[in-house]
């Protein structure tokens, strides 16, 4: 397949110019697999409006699915930008790491990285003792619609990423096999 490239902001619809404008006022750049989206005329509004919606989980719950979903979907451009993100949010490098790997001292924190690892693995079909453990850690059924949600919001850019190798325009996140060999020695 030859690679997508990632389009200036001359090359994308004028609605989507708009949104490049925005988003360059907002973090000062356009980041590449958002500019991959411009090629369609729709998908970008369209994908932001989704990523925007109104949520029962917190900024820090959204981050630690973004972490783990990206992990087990091997998107390297996701990894990277929700490392960065998840610091903004307040998790320090090594709960990040400890977030990728599936995994949080937080209980609850940990029961919602657990079942969003099993749904995306599994293509949603988990033990029952993941949403058990959800629920007991005082989750609700909205909580675990978002939750669906979230993970469908990263499902979708891991995939664009996967599929068009953009380049990343974050710090790139540590690989986790590098992460256990460092901490072996």
């Amino acid at each position: 397949m030859k690679k997508v490239t990632v389009p200036s902001r001359d090359e994308v619809a004028p609605a989507n110019q708009a949104i490049f404008d925005n988003l360059n006022k907002a973090l000062g750049f356009v980041p590449n697999l958002y500019a991959v989206i411009g090629h369609s005329e729709n998908g970008l509004s369209r994908y932001l409006a989704f990523q925007n919606h109104k949520t029962s989980l917190t900024n820090k719950e959204k981050e630690a699915v973004n972490l783990i979903v990206s992990e087990v979907n091997g998107c390297v451009y996701c990894q990277s930008a929700h490392t960065v993100i998840g610091k903004m949010n307040g998790f320090t490098d090594d709960q990040v790491l400890d977030l990728r790997r599936g995994k949080s001292s937080d209980p609850k924190l940990n029961a919602l990285v657990n079942l969003a690892s099993g749904i995306t693995k599994n293509k949603g079909k988990v033990d029952s003792r993941l949403t058990d453990a959800f629920f007991a850690q005082g989750y609700t059924k909205e909580n675990l619609v978002d939750l669906v949600l979230q993970i469908s919001d990263k499902v979708a850019m891991n995939y664009l990423h996967n599929l068009t190798e953009v380049e990343v325009d974050f710090p790139v996140a540590p690989s986790l096999e590098f992460d256990l060999v460092a901490s072996n020695n």
